[in-house]
């Protein structure tokens, strides 16, 4: 298929991540990879994943989740990661060639639209179910993806108040900026949108889930190498970063006094050789596929 005829496929959904979220993203990598692994690294040596499993990584970002998968599996094992923007699928396949992985393939797709059926024998996602617009149907299809008794594991952010890495900085803005209106161009539902667990359980169980979990995974992150580092991630991406850019020009003629007062909070965390490291909260969430 050429890349126009994918393009004019694609939902506006998958359109807004790769032509404006996307650009974004791969300039903070370090915030969104590095920073983030302590989530990653905490529930990793638990995963169910044993030697020459098959296995799916479902908005592989990067892909540095869907490498270590492979380091896991073997050599006798394979995973694909899958996403819909291109720009990370080619730095993932960038990455896994450099580092001399061969059992490893990344893909473009939606989840929500279509995944394989029945192949695989574990299905992993990090930070990127709160996104679907259609969070059921998309769980369904990574259910639907797993062979009998196969186990899928999300990661996604729990509430407001234990994610200051998130809240913090929008409430800053709010002070300056009116709320996204109604029409605001959105990366989905938002980073919030799974941090109850009785809705998220409702959720995987009209999914066809069975056996579903959760633990809490507390972990620092880093936000940036120094302050103003910082404050340019908070206003590119995340919450805050939405009001911003859906204030336009208002924003960017208020945008000194913005940076003065996120400098002013964040100055408050935690600074450390690394970098600004704030306070997080995550579920890990895990189901089986019925037998």
């Amino acid at each position: 298929m050429s890349q126009a005829a994918q393009q004019m496929e694609d939902t506006e959904f998958v359109k807004f991540w790769n032509e404006v979220l996307a650009p974004k993203f791969i300039r903070f990598k370090h915030v969104l990879v590095d920073g983030l692994t302590k989530h990653s690294e905490a529930i990793f040596p638990t995963l169910p994943v044993k030697k020459g499993d098959k296995v799916l990584d479902v908005g592989c970002g990067f892909g540095d989740t869907a490498i270590k998968l492979a380091k896991m599996v073997g050599p006798e094992g394979k995973v694909v990661g899958i996403d819909c923007c291109d720009a990370f699928l080619d730095y993932a396949r960038k990455d896994a060639a450099e580092k001399g992985i061969g059992n490893i393939s990344f893909q473009r797709g939606d989840a929500e639209i279509a995944l394989p059926v029945n192949e695989y024998d574990f299905v992993f996602a990090r930070f990127g179910t709160m996104f679907f617009t259609n969070p059921v149907a998309a769980m369904r299809n990574m259910r639907l993806a797993l062979r009998p008794s196969g186990t899928m594991v999300h990661i996604v952010w729990r509430d407001r108040a234990d994610n200051p890495w998130l809240s913090m900085a929008k409430d800053v803005v709010l002070k300056f900026l009116p709320p996204p209106g109604e029409d605001a161009q959105t990366c989905g539902p938002g980073p919030f949108s799974m941090a109850n667990e009785e809705v998220v359980r409702g959720m995987m169980t009209a999914a066809g889930y069975e056996q579903i979990e959760f633990r809490r995974v507390d972990a620092e992150v880093m936000v940036g190498n120094d302050v103003k580092d910082a404050i340019d991630f908070q206003l590119a991406l995340g919450p805050a970063g939405e009001v911003y850019r859906e204030a336009g020009e208002e924003a960017e003629s208020k945008r000194a006094e913005i940076e003065a007062a996120l400098a002013e909070a964040i100055n408050a965390q935690k600074l450390s050789v690394d970098g600004i490291a704030m306070d997080s909260s995550s579920w890990v969430i895990s189901a089986r596929n019925p037998a």
